[in-house]
């Protein structure tokens, strides 16, 4: 088996892969030696290491049915190469370079139809019986990455439907070409990595960026109301995905009115036009720029999103922003967009003393206008304000719909729902969830 992945050209990163390296090499060994019982032994606890290895990837990523295909699937959906990233936008591409893919890809189907049974007799073991039959116990969508399993589990099942080479390619290339590769097609949403070396600008792009695996599944429809704001976000959402002029967003108004899940039933609803979210807090803006230079050149767009975005007197970090946004040197991407939610329409906090003369300020007035800048390089700005009672009611009750244990008639319900948000806050789409969340659970 080492002999058939040191054969790989394109892929040839992937020889050096945790699993598939060491395991390739134990296989190996296995048939290569007359094996001895301390030796054999000794092959056995490393090939159960890897196995113990697969089957945690397999618990991260919900794999199930053939263990081993499913990871061979992985890691052709996950290795970014040039041809990979090529193929990943602009479909399948012709050139000599197709006959080194076909040579990798050949290496894959070995891999694919590789017949263990030997290894299992020499070192006295069924783990790859096991595995190659696996049945996943069943787990909440939020407990592992639903989205890379599905993906994942896509491949693997056009991959096994061919019947030769070609059609193995095939599967792969119409794979590309459909979501792409890497951690940006099997997945939505992403933040910065806690653990990034900020010390190791190398590994700092490697690693800088980890996928959100248990997004939120709320719909622009599960949102009552504000129609004419969701109309706004929509339109320059829809502008931006088709290629066309869009802006930077800021949503502000009052806590608790929807701007953040606004913001998160847009990639529900355009995730498969390729829309991705990058999540970013305050003190990371300084990874702003490496962030886009990963990004820029890829076959996505990506929305960078700020939640509850303020500044206080003193602080600088807004400075990173108003560079990326319009004033660095290098243009902005045109697969990148920042959309922000704040409580304050004015990002940068003022108070009445800012506006005193400063004799020490010999542009004082220029200083302000600085601080208060940044929202307006913002090019729409939409307003959620507290609802009217009305639609805070339609908001109750949309929601009370899915709770089929809440049993109140209408007029019961709502009169539970106003004394709720006399002493929770006022009225908000928010309080409306709390409320009707409290309700069910109690029953």
């Amino acid at each position: 088996m080492y002999e058939l992945i040191s054969k790989l050209i394109i892929y040839r990163e992937t020889e050096g892969d945790w699993i598939l390296g060491r395991l390739a090499e134990i296989v190996q060994r296995t048939e290569d030696e007359a094996l001895d019982q301390t030796e054999a032994g000794r092959l056995k606890n490393r090939l159960l290491d890897e196995i113990h290895n697969l089957l945690d990837l397999a618990t991260d990523y919900g794999f199930d049915k053939n263990l081993w295909h499913n990871y061979l699937a992985y890691i052709l959906a996950m290795t970014e190469t040039p041809f990979t990233l090529v193929s990943e936008k602009a479909g399948r591409v012709e050139g000599t370079v197709n006959e080194f893919v076909k040579n990798d890809l050949a290496v894959f189907k070995a891999l694919w139809d590789y017949d263990f049974s030997g290894v299992e007799k020499k070192l006295d073991t069924d783990c790859f019986s096991i595995i190659t039959d696996y049945k996943a116990v069943e787990k909440k969508p939020h407990s592992y990455n639903k989205n890379m399993s599905e993906r994942i589990g896509e491949l693997r099942d056009a991959i096994g439907q061919s019947t030769d080479l070609d059609g193995f390619y095939d599967a792969v290339m119409n794979f590309y070409s459909r979501y792409g590769v890497g951690q940006f097609g099997m997945n939505k949403a992403f933040r910065i990595s806690p653990q990034i070396a900020a010390y190791d600008r190398e590994a700092t792009r490697r690693n800088i960026l980890v996928p959100i695996t248990a997004t939120s599944d709320v719909t622009l429809s599960d949102i009552v109301g504000y129609e004419s704001q969701k109309k706004e976000l929509i339109q320059n959402t829809e502008s931006f995905l088709k290629g066309r002029p869009a802006n930077n967003v800021l949503l502000y108004g009052d806590a608790g009115t929807g701007k953040s899940t606004s913001i998160k039933a847009l990639l529900n609803h355009y995730y498969e036009q390729g829309l991705r979210i990058i999540e970013i807090y305050r003190h990371e803006f300084k990874y702003l720029p490496e962030i886009i230079s990963i990004i820029k050149g890829r076959n996505y767009k990506f929305i960078i999103y700020m939640d509850d975005l303020s500044f206080e007197t003193g602080e600088t970090e807004y400075k990173y922003l108003k560079a990326v946004i319009e004033g660095d040197l290098e243009a902005r991407p045109q697969n990148v967009l920042i959309y922000a939610t704040s409580n304050r329409r004015h990002l940068l906090k003022e108070k009445f003393s800012d506006r005193d003369y400063d004799r020490d300020d010999i542009h004082h007035s220029d200083t302000v206008a600085e601080r208060l800048s940044l929202s307006g390089r913002f090019g729409v700005s939409i307003a959620y304000f507290r609802p009217e009672r009305q639609t805070y009611h339609d908001i109750v009750l949309s929601l009370a719909k899915n709770h089929p244990e809440i049993t109140a008639s209408e007029e019961e319900l709502l009169a539970m729902a106003d004394q709720w948000a006399l002493r929770h806050g006022g009225l908000s789409g928010r309080v409306a969830t709390q409320f009707v969340d409290h309700l069910a659970g109690s029953l």
